[in-house]
């Protein structure tokens, strides 16, 4: 094994390097993967005006990209649907239905104006061996587009994963320019396929979107899906929904799909059911809504970095700027040294410098004549006279000298001089210049790249807030079996698959389930309710241990795990006597167990004075006498009732029909057990 280990260390290395330099992470400086780029680079080489087989441009990237035709014709297809830099013809797919693309020998492409325009500049460019060493291949392309972030990138290397979200490109370029003009700029994703964006978390691309369909209502019983989210297919769209369909949490009557270059997707709704109902259960349940995380990783300098989408703009403007410099200071090297040939080339004819040559002998000799006859002028000249201009005026063709246009010549050569006064005035104001640039862009492509996506922001839409109400359940005394299956319960209530049922048993313990088919409830249940998670439920509690000494305290529940149990009494050493939901006023009359010499048989307490504990807590003791009997006296806001007496006692609690399903009613008291006390149930 030690053996092993470093060679194994130093394998993992190379190969998890390679993957992140050579084949997921995109370089900050041209925005492309390098099998993007080597397709991009293949395409300027064939480039000759015409439409090229997809078939021919794998086989000549090949020769650059060495990891078979498959990765080259995938990558090609997904760059030519973002419509930027290559021009498609035939069937390449259809990313909103999720079609694939035809074969490659069928399609054509070619790269679209706007990649010639911006991406390649071949005298700008460092090349490298290809991965055989018989072709030169880029090492990045020189760019003036922010290409980063206007494809929108997936990438997933050893231990990392990029994920950079498209943005529009008017919008970046426009951002550019602020950031040259010291402005702040807010800069937010646009996908292809349109529809709403909440961009509230996307925190310059270090957060997350929500994406949402756009719905049109037609009347209140017609919905259509007009646009679908970015990563989302009509298909899978439409698959999402007939699963929530199937699975009870939306109701439809039909779903068709009309899409053709436009999602048209058309949902009709039953009887009963309105638009205004489905429209945001169709966000919360289907892929009507997603949400997308940005992760921006690059390459730069090197290494892979972690930046925002601010940050990595800001780096482009400034390789932007440097572009634009390196552009003009080498379009003013082409203008000085065609200055300076035209300078050269009007005092060899003009001044008759090539009459000297006539009686040279010997090579030397005539270059030594030309030398000579220049050196008078040497005061005209751009540079300093070298040989490689003696070779070219040597050059110069009797032809031409006899037919010499002085004129012409004084012409060009102030042409060339106020082309390079315009360019030194660039290079003076290289921001304005890099500004101007921009705004050129944009006033030539703002039409043909509008922004597609709509930003808006969401209200967050809670499943258990939309969810239906379709789930019967009920509650079996006589065998304590609770869920959807108990079909012949005197209770049944109806909920969503997120509501939550509180049962209290007379022991002293309770659970809180879920609307399952069936499951059994342990002990004889004394109060059973819906219950609201958010908000909990409070109640005062009053009740016996095993030696019959009475406790009260008052209780709020709402800290819980589904299906567990807890207690109310601890170790469920006793039995509940009387539960009284809320922050109970009243006061409770105990009678004590019968005794020897016996005088004070009964007291009171009142339960106004006790405070909210935990529901474990033992709390108060209401009287340091065993206790027989407990009522509850009536307050006297009451309003009496026919029959009504001083005191009343408890009854189990039951679902309200009123309070939004169910049926029946709890008791209202019950019989004397054999051990003198009066049963809940």
């Amino acid at each position: 094994m030690s053996t092993l280990e470093p060679l194994m260390e130093r394998n993992f290395l190379e190969y998890a390097s390679y993957v992140i330099m050579d084949r997921a992470i995109p370089d900050l400086r041209d925005g492309c993967k390098p099998v993007q780029r080597r397709i991009l680079q293949t395409l300027y080489n064939m480039d000759d005006g015409k439409f090229h087989k997809v078939a021919n441009v794998i086989g000549e990237t090949m020769k650059l990209h060495p990891h078979g035709d498959a990765s080259i014709g995938d990558a090609l297809v997904v760059m030519a649907n973002k419509d930027y830099f290559i021009e498609k013809q035939g069937n390449f797919g259809n990313i909103i239905t999720g079609h694939p693309a035809a074969a490659a020998r069928y399609i054509e492409c070619r790269l679209t104006p706007l990649a010639k325009e911006t991406l390649f500049n071949k005298e700008l460019t460092q090349f490298q061996d290809s991965y055989d060493g018989r072709k030169k291949e880029p090492i990045f392309l020189p760019v003036k587009l922010p290409v980063l972030l206007m494809l929108g990138i997936e990438g997933i290397a050893v231990g990392m994963s990029t994920k950079i979200l498209p943005h529009n490109m008017i919008e970046l370029l426009q951002a550019q320019i602020n950031i040259l003009n010291y402005e702040p700029i807010q800069i937010f994703p646009d996908f292809p396929t349109g529809g709403m964006v909440d961009i509230s978390e996307y925190s310059e691309g270090k957060g997350k979107v929500r994406i949402r369909a756009k719905l049109e209502s037609d009347g209140d019983k017609r919905i259509v899906i007009t646009e679908i989210p970015f990563s989302t297919t009509t298909e899978s769209v439409i698959a999402s929904i007939e699963s929530a369909s199937q699975k009870k949490k939306i109701k439809i009557a039909s779903i068709s799909d009309y899409t053709t270059d436009k999602v048209e997707i058309e949902i009709l709704l039953p009887r009963g059911v309105h638009t205004n109902e489905v429209i945001p259960q169709l966000y919360a349940y289907t892929n009507c809504e997603v949400s997308l995380t940005s992760n921006i990783v690059t390459i730069k300098d090197g290494r892979p970095i972690n930046a925002s989408v601010n940050e990595i703009l800001r780096v482009l403007t400034d390789r932007l700027r440097d572009q634009i410099c390196a552009e003009l200071e080498l379009e003013l090297k082409k203008l000085q040294n065609k200055q300076h040939w035209l300078t050269l080339e009007q005092i060899f004819i003009e001044k008759r410098v090539y009459k000297r040559i006539e009686e040279a002998s010997t090579e030397a000799q005539v270059v030594s004549e030309v030398y000579e006859g220049m050196k008078p002028f040497s005061k005209y000249f751009v540079r300093a006279l070298v040989d490689d201009d003696i070779e070219k005026l040597l050059e110069i063709r009797i032809r031409r000298i006899s037919k010499y246009d002085i004129n012409k010549n004084r012409k060009q050569l102030k042409e060339v001089q106020a082309g390079i006064e315009e360019v030194n005035a660039k290079l003076s104001s290289l921001t304005q210049t890099t500004i101007g640039y921009l705004k050129d862009l944009i006033s030539k492509y703002k039409d043909e790249y509008p922004r597609r996506t709509e930003i808006q922001a969401f209200d967050t839409i809670e499943k258990k807030d939309v969810a239906r109400q379709n789930i019967r359940v009920g509650y079996d005394a006589n065998t304590g079996f609770f869920g959807s299956e108990i079909k012949e319960s005197e209770y049944i209530i109806t909920m969503s698959e997120y509501d939550r049922v509180l049962f209290i048993c007379k022991d002293g313990s309770y659970r809180i389930v879920g609307p399952e088919e069936k499951i059994l409830i342990p002990g004889k249940v004394i109060y059973w309710e819906p219950f609201d998670a958010e908000n909990g439920v409070k109640f005062t509690v009053v009740y016996r241990d095993q030696s019959r000494i009475a406790f009260a305290k008052k209780v709020h529940i709402h800290k819980f795990i589904k299906d567990r149990e807890y207690e109310l009494i601890k170790d469920k050493a006793g039995k509940i006597d009387l539960l009284l939901p809320g922050d109970a006023q009243n006061k409770i009359k105990v009678h004590f167990t019968p005794a020897k010499r016996q005088r004070v048989r009964e007291a009171e307490f009142d339960l106004a004075e006790l405070e909210f504990i935990g529901p474990l807590s033992k709390g108060r003791r209401v009287n340091p006498k065993p206790i027989n009997r407990i009522q509850k006296m009536r307050l006297d806001t009451d309003p009496p009732e026919e029959g009504d007496e001083e005191t009343e006692t408890v009854s189990v609690k039951t679902p309200d029909p009123s309070k939004g399903g169910g049926s029946g009613s709890g008791n209202s008291g019950g019989p004397i057990d054999s051990g003198g006390q009066r049963t809940l149930f």
